[in-house]
Formats: C-alpha cells, structure tokens, sequence
C-alpha cells in the first residue's frame, strides 16, 4: 500500500513502504529512515536524501539526478542502473550496495564508503571520488575516464578492462588489484601503489608513473610509449615488464 504524499517530509518514517515509480522530484527527505522502502522507478530529480537511511532499499532504475544524499545510508541498497548524474554522495555509506550498470557522471563521491560494492560497468565519467573506499569492490569495465580518484582506495578490487582515460588517480591504493586490460592511458599515476597488482595487457600510453609502486606487480603485456613503466617496475621486481622499443 502506498504511503501519501503528505507523509514524506524530512525526518519521516516511511520503512518498507512502496513509493515505486512515484514522483518525488525535489522532495525533502532528509534524515527520513527509508529501511527496505521500494522507489523502484521513481522520480527523485534533486531530492534531498542527506542523512536519510536507505539500507536495503530498492532503487533499481530510479532517477535521482542531481539528488543531495551527503551522508546517507545505502548499506546494501539496490541501485541496479539507477541514475546519479550529478548526484552528491559525498560520506555516503555504500557497502555491498549493488550499482551495476547506473550512470554516476559528474557526482561526487568525496569520502564515500563503496566496500565491497558491485559497480560493474558503472559511469563515473568526471566524477570525483577523491579519498573514497572502494575495497574488495567489484568494479569491472567501468568507466572512469577524466574523473578525480586522488588518494582513493582500490586495494584488492576488480577493476579489469576499466577505462581511466585522463584520470587523477595520484597516491591511490591499488594493492592487490586486478586491472588486466584497463586503460590508464593519460592518466596521473603519480605515487600510486601497484604493489601485487596484476596489470596485464594494461595501456599505460603516456601515463604520468612518477613515484608510482609496482612491488611484485605483474605487468606482463603492458602497453607503453616510454621505458617509464619498465624502469619503475623493474628495479623492485615486476614480472613481464614490456620492452618499450619492441617493433619500432
């Protein structure tokens, strides 16, 4: 049964009830408690969600343009292909939330706990994510590319076949990561750390690799225009390091 309209305001207790493919565009539901409410399909166009509590919710395919969810709770909410264009998710907690496929281009994610989350073929296109958790997260073929990454953790997450086109990833923790075939082409890799990281077949082409770690990476494969990428690995014992004059 559907709750009305009335009800929703900040601070409101709306658990569990069923507000799928309701407009609640601009809405103010800040610091609402929204545990296991469906808004399924919705309309959330620059609502106001900061400090709600969303854990468990279902937002699958749900708009939320341009939505205030600075602080919220998305503990292990469902956000399968919604839509976070400009979306402030500043300090949100979002782990083990499910995002596959949902389009977050130009949000921010400043200080966002995304552990463990599924974020496979997720857009982050110049989203910021600056200082940002993503450990353990599963995060294949997503595309990254011009978005601001600058002390983010990504240490153990799947990240192969990512795109980092143009991205700032400097001082991120890549430990244990696996970025076979993505592309770091143009990227700032500067005192990233790749120890144990697996890079096959990565492009590195014209990455900035200043200060850069690769202790036990393994870079079989790797594509660069420059000995870079071989004198940075191969003095701490990298394995497969290209050579870069190879065919030319």
């Amino acid at each position: 049964m559907k709750r009305k309209m009335s009800k929703i305001a900040p601070g409101a207790d709306l658990r569990g009830m069923d507000l799928g493919r309701s407009n609640l565009k601009g809405r103010d539901l800040s610091q609402a408690t929204l545990f296991r409410t469906n808004f399924a399909e919705a309309n959330l166009k620059g609502a106001n969600l900061a400090g709600a509590r969303l854990a468990g919710a279902d937002l699958d395919r749900a708009d939320l343009t341009g939505a205030d969810l600075t602080a919220a709770n998305l503990d292990r909410t469902d956000l399968h292909k919604a839509v976070l264009i400009e979306a402030n998710l500043d300090a949100a907690n979002l782990h083990m939330a499910e995002l596959n496929g949902a389009d977050l281009s130009r949000a921010t994610l400043v200080g966002a706990d995304l552990d463990r989350a599924y974020l496979k073929g997720v857009t982050f296109l110049g989203a910021d994510l600056t200082s940002a958790d993503c450990d353990r997260a599963y995060i294949a073929g997503a595309n990254f590319n011009g978005a601001c990454l600058v002390g983010a953790n990504f240490a153990g997450s799947d990240l192969s076949s990512a795109s980092f086109l143009g991205a700032d990833l400097s001082e991120a923790d890549f430990e244990l990561a696996d970025l076979d075939g993505a592309d770091l082409s143009g990227a700032n890799l500067t005192g990233c750390d790749f120890t144990r990281a697996s890079l096959r077949g990565a492009n590195l082409t014209g990455a900035v690799l200043l200060g850069a770690v690769f202790t036990n990476a393994d870079l079989e494969g790797v594509i660069s225009d420059s000995p870079v990428a071989q004198e940075a690995a191969g003095s701490v014992g990298a394995k497969g390091c290209p050579d870069p004059t190879a065919g030319r």
